[in-house]
């Protein structure tokens, strides 16, 4: 019952828009089998190859768009659940991946149309091979463990933030057998190498670009906290543990210390990574959805904490109060059935009232790119910075512009003003609230010339219609 309200939660969103982020997604394979490769960004083709399959077979609608990546996250779950059996009892391994299933993170890149999910069952599979590990010499197993790791470069770059931990996690588990140790090792890392090969030119192209995917602040302790202790998780146990005081007298707690530095390496290491990089550099990466990494460690080491108690009452205590209270929090939360923001809703007014004269649309992307990329000069519905067109299309000429305001947006806005004042042509303009400022000058510039109507902000997206004002008449 815990299990099924768990991933029940992962549903809300299911049938949920598209959002810019997963319009990306389906960008990438909208182009066909054949543009796969070209049209990779920053995610290696592994994961645009599997949606582009999946949609052969199941369509291109949200939920069968989504369904991939749950089924992915449902795997990630399930393995979670051996990882945590190699170091706990049954019981304790199931709480694990209930707290793996809860976590706000999982809870959102579950039905995400993004890799998250497919990175999440790669790292947790190494984390399962790495413990199975320390009580086996199989050289098949330290193959298939160097494997897994890289396949986590295959879905998202930046998760390598755990391959420290996983070396350490490693040398700590076989030290006390050093040939097996460093034969095993020798292997891991042989077969990780040659598997991680594919992925080294994206890796480069993410480094040299780096400073042009950064639109997030810096991160501060609040958001390493609700990363490593989530508030429910935190005071869930910490009422299991006043229990166990008030109810268990006599309770006997057992302290491993190894399965605690196993544990803490796995949710320290990547997220303090993570952490020290965004704070320390202008590259901000902390984002919750990058976080993820962090969540396998995170779940062992809560379970950890409450494997500590041998009392089977205070665990089934914990596991009701936490299954309970999460979900509930859930179910009355209208993010979790909105999914982000949507471009969806303003494409359509916009499609409403300019197919009618077959007017031209101004759209400002969203992308934080557009503002060190060319805008493209022919059709942008085939170009990444504007990937919402893909999955939502417009079927009237667009013009492109940049995210911000700056030396382009202001040139090809000027561009396209005086044309659309010579032809007294009627025109819109839509923008998410980053690029309200380029909404302002376009109304500002084309105040003499045009009046303008504010359509309404829809899902933040704002639609703005330029009216050619009637030519003054002379008067004899």
């Amino acid at each position: 019952m815990a299990l099924a309200a768990s991933i029940s939660v992962w549903l809300l969103a299911i049938r949920a828009p598209l959002w810019l982020d997963e319009t990306g997604s389906y960008w990438q394979i909208s182009g066909g089998f054949s543009q796969l490769w070209a049209r990779q960004s920053l995610s290696f083709v592994a994961y645009p190859g599997i949606l582009w399959l999946w949609t052969r077979l199941f369509g291109l609608s949200e939920i069968a768009l989504r369904t991939s990546s749950l089924l992915a996250m449902a795997a990630a779950m399930w393995m979670m659940y051996l990882a945590a059996r190699e170091l706990f009892d049954r019981e304790i391994a199931f709480i694990a991946a209930l707290i793996f299933c809860l976590d706000p993170i999982v809870a959102f890149t579950a039905v995400d149309i993004r890799p998250y999910s497919f990175s999440a069952l790669a790292t947790n599979t190494a984390i399962y091979l790495l413990l199975r590990l320390r009580r086996s010499d199989s050289n098949a197993l330290a193959i298939g463990f160097g494997l897994a790791a890289a396949f986590i470069f295959y879905f998202q770059y930046l998760f390598a933030v755990i391959l420290p931990a996983l070396v350490f996690c490693f040398f700590f588990l076989k030290y006390r057998s050093p040939k097996t140790c460093w034969r095993q090792f020798a292997l891991a890392a042989a077969a990780f190498a040659l598997a991680v090969l594919p992925t080294i030119p994206g890796v480069h192209y993410l480094f040299h670009t780096s400073g042009t995917h950064v639109f997030e602040r810096s991160p501060g302790l609040n958001n390493l906290a609700w990363v490593l202790a989530p508030l429910w998780l935190f005071l869930c146990c910490f009422f299991a543990a006043a229990f166990a005081v008030m109810f268990a007298p006599g309770l006997r707690i057992r302290f491993d210390r190894r399965q605690a530095v196993l544990c803490a390496a796995l949710a320290l290491t990547p997220a303090l990574l993570l952490f020290g990089i965004s704070v320390l550099t202008p590259i901000h990466l902390f984002s919750p959805r990058h976080g993820l990494i962090a969540v396998p460690g995170v779940a062992l080491c809560w379970a950890f904490l409450l494997s500590c108690f041998s009392n089977r009452l205070v665990r089934v205590f914990f596991c009701v109060l936490f299954v309970s209270g999460m979900v509930v929090q859930y179910y009355h939360s209208p993010d979790m059935r909105k999914h982000v923001y949507s471009w969806k809703y303003a494409i359509a007014v916009a499609e409403k009232y300019a197919s009618a004269s077959d007017a031209p649309v101004v759209i400002c992307s969203d992308y934080p790119e557009s503002d060190y990329a060319p805008m493209p000069l022919h059709d942008a519905r085939q170009s990444n910075l504007f990937a919402q067109l893909a999955y939502y299309p417009l079927s009237v000429p667009v013009v492109p512009m940049p995210r911000s305001l700056n030396r382009e947006a202001l040139q090809v806005g000027s561009q396209f003003l005086a044309q659309a004042e010579r032809q007294h042509e009627q025109f819109f303009a839509m923008a998410c609230r980053p690029s309200w400022a380029t909404l302002n000058w376009l109304t500002e510039a084309a105040s003499s010339e045009y009046s303008v109507r504010d359509l309404g902000v829809y899902d933040s997206v704002k639609v703005l219609e330029f009216l050619p004002r009637a030519p003054a008449v002379a008067v004899k």
